[in-house]
């Protein structure tokens, strides 16, 4: 990563945590715009995690062979499921559950362990915010 991109996404994280660590506009969903989170509901959080490539749900299954798809390190943290205003999950994949918009059913905007009831992480790179 460049210096002018890295810039560019340190000023885009100022502009969306609060001095608590949260997240201080809405959190949407990139292509129907449903609210996912209201602001100040998820605190911000860096954690590496494995998301598929976004697509609609019907396309988010294991398939022999390796999944397109990104590490993630910039995510809002919630503790409850019902902190979401609007949020969908997939089937089990593995010990995983991926967190998709509810409206429109475009993902993985997220994920969740089944291990851990209380652990959902939103991609701050895979929801737009306003």
């Amino acid at each position: 990563m460049d210096n002018d991109q890295q810039s560019k996404e340190s000023t885009d994280l100022s502009d969306l945590v609060s001095e608590d660590g949260k997240n201080s506009k809405s959190v949407l969903c990139q292509r129907c715009g449903c609210k996912v989170l209201c602001p100040g509901m998820a605190v911000f959080a860096e954690k590496e995690l494995f998301l598929p490539s976004m697509r609609k749900k019907s396309g988010l299954s294991t398939t022999e062979g390796s999944v397109d798809g990104d590490i993630v390190t910039a995510h809002w943290f919630v503790d409850d499921m019902y902190t979401f205003e609007n949020v969908g999950f997939t089937n089990d994949v593995g010990r995983i559950k991926y967190l998709i918009c509810a409206d429109c059913e475009i993902g993985p905007i997220g994920w969740h362990c089944l291990d851990d009831k209380k652990c959902f992480y939103v991609a701050v790179e895979r929801v737009n915010h306003a």
